[in-house]
């Protein structure tokens, strides 16, 4: 079991959560996501547990992160912003449409530096994102990808057996008071 946090932990842990919602103003992050300074980052973003940004992305609207997802430097969610079929008037002035669609990045996801996600796509959990790929397609879980579009490279698990200990593995991690985040086990 584990032990109760010391009073120090406790406040170190409602600094941090008040440091992260003053620079950032994102109530959707959890207080153990960690954002890197130098990007631009949407209001409306959630952001779960142990999640990190690195400097340099552009985070579009609607867009989720699960418990340990991580984007390296300059990765952007973007996209599907833009009316551009109205015949005879040029896109800049044709508007926005009325509904974002969400993108979903799960949870332990990686997407490497430089790619690019387009919004309304959902990342599978444990999928991996190669460096200056193009996400134009939903990723399946625990798919590696890579490539302008990206395309499935191998899968992260070749046994089904251990993508499924390790779901199990993330279902088990338990939030303790404070907002830290604990892992089941010892080895992690």
């Amino acid at each position: 079991m584990h032990e109760a946090l010391t009073l120090a932990q406790r406040t170190k842990a409602v600094l941090k959560r008040l440091l992260m919602w003053w620079r950032w103003s994102i109530p959707g992050a959890h207080p153990s996501a960690y954002f890197n300074p130098g990007s631009s980052l949407e209001r409306d973003l959630v952001a779960g547990p142990c999640s990190f940004i690195n400097s340099g992305c552009i985070i579009g609207p609607k867009v989720t992160l699960g418990a340990y997802a991580m984007l390296g430097p300059r990765v952007m969610v973007v996209g599907d912003d833009h009316v551009f079929d109205r015949p005879g008037v040029p896109t800049i002035f044709c508007g926005r449409p009325a509904e974002v669609r969400p993108t979903r990045i799960g949870r332990d996801a990686w997407v490497g530096a430089n790619a690019i996600i387009l919004a309304g796509v959902t990342i599978g959990d444990g999928a991996i994102v190669a460096a200056g790929a193009v996400v134009t397609k939903d990723v399946l879980p625990f798919a590696i990808v890579g490539g302008v579009p990206a395309k499935v490279l191998r899968m992260r698990f070749a046994d089904p057996a251990d993508q499924a200990t390790h779901l199990a593995a993330l279902e088990a991690v338990a939030v303790r008071s404070g907002g830290h985040y604990v892992a089941p086990y010892a080895s992690w």
